[in-house]
């Protein structure tokens, strides 16, 4: 596969045989060659999981420390008390009927999270061939179907981010934004390695991380070492 001149500028910076630190991760990501605009961060896991076991299944979510650096926007689906609760804590798209219409019939997905009431999921089931394959399906397990529509609203709105492993057992989890200072992208990238390590299931006896890359959009990733990363996460 051609690559743009731009990548080949970035991979020159980066050794394919060594094992970055975090902090020498950063330095090189931040030495990358600029865009016109600014680049999303994300950390890519490969994980020693079977995905197809239902025991061995990840999914979860995190605040991260210093937000993604995103314009997050919110829909919630709930009526009368919670629909005002939720217009208040700043859902920039509140409904029911209205919504689940638009979304079925018209394919409208203008939002990045979507929340729901555990009453209201009857409704909107049928929403799940639409919404699921695109991650925005409401789910409880990652807090996002909650009679707690205010706090759902505002952790989404705060830097809550979302995670799911793949069928090939990676998971792939944005950090921020490339304009973050060194300290708040590190900050953030060791609360994604923590959350990750609290996940590993039972069922796990060998190597749980396999691999962990940072990269920012368009560019390579650059490998770190995960001993090193992992003894920062749990300091």
């Amino acid at each position: 596969m051609k690559r743009s001149k731009r990548y080949e500028k970035a991979s020159a910076l980066i050794d394919r045989f060594k094992r970055y630190s975090l902090d020498e991760t950063i330095d090189i990501l931040k030495q990358f060659p600029k865009s016109k605009f600014d680049e999303t961060v994300e950390v890519h896991f490969n994980l020693g999981v079977d995905p197809r076991k239902a025991d061995q299944q990840i999914r979860n979510s995190l605040i991260l420390p210093n937000g993604t650096g995103k314009k997050v926007t919110v829909l919630v689906f709930a009526e009368g008390d919670k629909a005002e609760e939720a217009k208040a804590a700043g859902a920039d798209f509140v409904g029911l009927n209205d919504l689940v219409q638009k979304i079925s019939k018209e394919s409208w997905l203008d939002f990045d999270v979507a929340i729901a009431t555990p009453n209201l999921m009857g409704k909107i089931g049928r929403l799940g061939r639409v919404l699921g394959p695109r991650g925005l399906m409401p789910n409880p397990k990652v807090g996002t179907v909650t009679m707690d529509v205010a706090k759902a609203v505002k952790e989404s709105k705060s830097g809550k981010v979302t995670y799911r492993i793949d069928k090939f057992s990676n998971l792939h989890v944005p950090s921020g934004k490339l304009s973050f200072d060194h300290q708040k992208l590190k900050e953030n990238i060791l609360s994604i390695v923590r959350a990750v390590l609290r996940e590993r299931p039972a069922a796990v006896k060998g190597q749980y991380i396999k691999s962990i890359s940072v990269t920012s959009t368009m560019n390579p990733g650059i490998k770190l070492n995960i001993s090193s990363v992992v003894i920062e996460a749990k300091k």
